[in-house]
């Protein structure tokens, strides 16, 4: 059996640069990753066998091992998706002029789009954290590096004056993270179409805690929602 290779997976079209069996290999790595995100869809996670996947993909059997360890690193791969989803948000905020009302729903709505589509994702998500201890240990680092990357953001926020000060920049990211995920995760217990409309009241509610302290706060306040729900 060869090494797995990286769980990240591909988000670009094949570089030229790249042989034709490094080309082929991604191109595998990414059927069978779209394909297990769209059988936990339909079928659920637990219910999808490696089999499934193999078949979906129109591949060998023996060829997912070559990929991916196990279902749950399918999980994994997913995780680190997003985080490099998170990375280009905050490499492109430094550059940008959006407001952070506007700038963080944009965000929001792209890191859950994935899962949007496939709420058992999300519930997989939850129970690989709970019932495997080597995918929970990867996850966590994961989660560290998805904080820092948000930490990074709000300092900028704060900076630029659209963040309270008055709290840790840290602290201000995991509120931030623990309010998208934790309305990501009501949600999957419905599965419906309401997602878009959650997250944004969600974030509408939370900037009044975000926004700058002082007499402008409360016009600062619905500014930002008005912006959010645009």
């Amino acid at each position: 059996m060869r090494k797995a290779a990286s769980s990240v997976p591909s988000r670009r079209p094949p570089q030229s640069g790249l042989g034709r069996r490094q080309r082929r290999s991604a191109e595998i790595r990414e059927k069978l990753f779209r394909a297990a995100l769209k059988l936990f869809a339909e079928k659920g996670f637990a219910e999808t066998t490696v089999e499934d996947i193999t078949n979906a993909a129109d591949v060998g059997k023996g060829t997912f091992f070559n990929y991916f360890p196990s279902k749950e690193h399918i999980l994994i791969a997913f995780s680190e998706m997003q985080l490099a989803k998170l990375q280009n948000a905050v490499d492109n905020f430094r550059h940008s002029k959006d407001p952070m009302p506007v700038f963080l729903r944009a965000l929001s709505i792209r890191m859950t789009e994935e899962s949007g589509r496939a709420p058992d994702v999300v519930r997989a998500i939850l129970q690989a954290n709970l019932s495997s201890s080597s995918v929970r240990r990867v996850m966590r680092e994961n989660h560290d590096r998805a904080h820092g990357l948000m930490t990074q953001l709000v300092q900028v926020g704060q900076d630029r004056g659209e963040f309270r000060r008055d709290l840790p920049a840290s602290e201000l990211a995991h509120v931030f993270r623990q309010t998208v995920f934790g309305t990501l995760l009501m949600w999957s217990v419905y599965g419906d179409s309401s997602l878009p409309e959650r997250i944004n009241t969600a974030l509408n509610v939370l900037w009044a805690g975000l926004a700058p302290r002082g007499t402008a706060n409360s016009a600062a306040t619905k500014k930002a929602q008005g912006a959010t729900a645009r």
